[in-house]
């Protein structure tokens, strides 16, 4: 087991613990999306735009909450996140059309995920902890994520068998309520500004000139697309398949449970191999799994086990793109820089979410999607291998000789 810090141990334990309320809950929004459809006799496609213009406006925040940590301290953007995702479940809870779905869990809660998930937290973590431990360090609070999806899964789908879906998201706010006081704990302060550091100015015009940045969001747009088409549709998919719905929670509960092992795995690994290769690996892996899970006949078993292989794939990617990001530019802007790579994991997951609905309506079927998933993995591959895990000259001059 790596050793951290006593003070870097307790912001790695405050970041997962944030990150685990933050992403269990959102992994959970797809269980919503047959009660309120049937309620309000909605096709899929809008709850499944509200679900995709969410991730939208987070990709779209992501970039200004990343820069405000990085100059400010992460606390107060963290604890303004929580107020604002809370407030995005409790006005979801009273949704009745299309526009208030939208504003409430596509507009509110997307701006409170951009304070409150992955690029904030593992900027956090990447500046808590030593260079050597970096990679594993937010391999840790990635898999956090992860358990908080196997643990909340059950218990929404639990609250609205037994609340109904409104009261259950008004539920899932107190508890996203909780992140406010967890900010506090949070003793994140900005780097110090060095030689080698720049403006902010200076910063984006660095990473825009390197081509690795640009195929690591372009590779991060595929990420995007798999998980949110996966985790939005897939329930729904395997009840037209046949299945009782409890088999999709079941799926997408084991995705989170062994994506705790993938993301652990992934950090670890990425300390000690090339994260860019490793991210080639992950992309084309999942368009095999994707593929095997088409072909074969859909049972129980065949999709628990295709919940436990992209699991294994699920999230591995941020720790790894996060770390070679850290890599490449170093820690001073790597919440905002990372958030600018989210951006493209974002416009990825909107498309998976919103094309997912719209597609099934429009054709009802949902093969040209899984289709499309598998070109994309193969698209993702090719984009990571040419990364080359190196920091730029700003970087190496800086070192002493």
């Amino acid at each position: 087991m790596t050793a951290f810090s006593r003070a870097a141990t307790l912001t790695l334990a405050v970041a997962a613990l944030i990150l685990a309320l933050s992403l269990g809950i959102r992994h959970g929004f797809g269980l919503f999306l047959a009660p309120m459809s049937a309620d309000f006799g909605w096709g899929r496609e809008v709850f499944a735009f509200a679900i995709a213009l969410q991730n939208l406006i987070w990709g779209i925040a992501q970039p200004f909450t990343g820069a405000l940590a990085d100059r400010f301290g992460a606390a107060r953007t963290i604890a303004v996140g929580g107020v604002l995702y809370a407030l995005g479940l409790a006005l979801m809870a009273g949704a009745d059309s299309s526009a208030s779905l939208s504003l409430s869990a596509g507009l509110l809660i997307g701006i409170g995920l951009s304070g409150t998930s992955f690029s904030v937290l593992l900027g956090v973590v990447g500046r808590a902890v030593p260079e050597d431990k970096r990679s594993m360090a937010m391999g840790i609070a990635s898999a956090a994520g992860s358990f908080g999806q196997f643990a909340m899964l059950p218990g929404t789908l639990g609250l609205i068998g037994w609340l109904g879906w409104s009261s259950a998201l008004l539920a899932l706010g107190l508890l996203v309520a909780l992140i406010v006081p967890l900010a506090g704990l949070v003793r994140d302060r900005p780097v110090a500004a060095k030689g080698a550091d720049q403006t902010l100015g200076e910063a984006l015009r660095e990473a825009s000139r390197h081509s690795g940045f640009w195929l690591l969001g372009l590779g991060f747009f595929v990420c995007g697309f798999q998980v949110v088409f996966v985790g939005v549709h897939l329930p729904a998919y395997l009840v037209d398949e046949g299945l009782p719905a409890t088999v999709g929670t079941t799926v997408l509960a084991l995705v989170g449970l062994f994506n705790i092992v993938g993301t652990y795995t992934a950090g670890w690994l990425g300390g000690r191999m090339s994260k860019p290769r490793l991210l080639t690996a992950l992309y084309l892996l999942r368009g095999v799994v994707i593929a095997v899970f088409l072909w074969l006949p859909v049972t129980t078993a065949s999709a628990c086990a295709f919940g436990i292989a992209m699991g294994l794939l699920w999230l591995s990617t941020v720790p790894l793109t996060n770390g070679t990001i850290a890599t490449l530019f170093g820690v001073r802007n790597l919440s905002m820089l990372g958030g600018i790579a989210f951006l493209f994991h974002q416009i990825g997951a909107f498309l998976g979410g919103w094309l997912g609905g719209y597609l099934y309506d429009t054709t009802g079927s949902y093969d040209l999607v899984w289709q499309l998933s598998i070109l994309l993995s193969l698209l993702a591959g090719a984009l990571n291998w040419p990364v080359r895990e190196q920091p730029v000259a700003r970087l190496r001059a800086a070192v002493p000789v």
